[in-house]
């Protein structure tokens, strides 16, 4: 048996650029779902259960981004990029899931697991899941005016150069969370002293409060 694995390749389009074949519409149908459910879940109407859905919605988006990540390079057949504006759903979104998620918003990631060693940097959650919705969204402008092959190739290469390492580090972020309730482990305080503005909250106080809230999320 060979141990060669090869790279699967783009399933061949339907004639013209406008006629998604099953795999764009997949493709498609994916990010979609992430981009209706993410706003729903950050309305806040069932806060009990809002960390398991942002575990789910975010583990099924990856999932999207690794069949982007195995196909072949995408080559548009235009290079054509529209100018979209600023994003006012996006601060909207980050805003709600900013408050949605407080106290355990807050987390730290060390960016390049091959790069040099890195201190790791304070992030939120809020601001990565509102960025990585405006990259997905600028893909589904291409999408909806039927610029297929613009669409699956802006949303490889966003995968590839940003999001898909933004939503990993959110993943890890919120499995930790889980992890941490369900085996029992107290949630440690934000290290080296990192500011992450919690309104004054002692170390202790953050600690209880993020151990309550994923208490009363998983029904413990």
């Amino acid at each position: 048996m060979s141990d060669t694995h090869s790279t699967p390749s783009l399933p061949p389009s339907a004639p013209g650029d406008g006629m998604p074949d099953d795999f764009a519409v997949q493709i498609a149908d994916s990010v979609e779902s992430f981009l209706l459910s993410l706003p729903e879940i950050a309305k806040g109407d069932e806060p009990g259960s809002a960390i398991s859905l942002l575990l789910l919605e975010v583990s099924q988006l990856l999932l999207t981004g690794g069949r982007l990540g195995a196909i072949e390079d995408v080559l548009p057949e235009d290079r054509y990029e529209p100018d979209t504006g600023p994003d006012s759903d996006e601060d909207d979104l980050r805003q709600r899931l900013a408050e949605l998620l407080a106290p355990i918003d807050v987390y730290h990631e060390v960016f390049d697991p091959y790069g040099p060693p890195d201190k790791p940097m304070p992030c939120r959650i809020s601001d990565d899941l509102a960025e990585v919705v405006t990259e997905l969204r600028h893909g589904m402008v291409h999408y909806r005016e039927g610029r297929v092959s613009e669409a699956l190739w802006w949303w490889q290469f966003s995968y590839l150069a940003n999001w898909g390492s933004t939503a990993t580090s959110v993943l890890r972020a919120l499995q930790s969370l889980v992890a941490h309730v369900r085996m029992d482990s107290p949630i440690s305080a934000p290290v080296d002293g990192t500011d992450t503005d919690h309104d004054g909250l002692t170390d202790e106080q953050l600690e209880q409060q993020a151990g309550d809230l994923m208490a009363a999320e998983l029904g413990i």
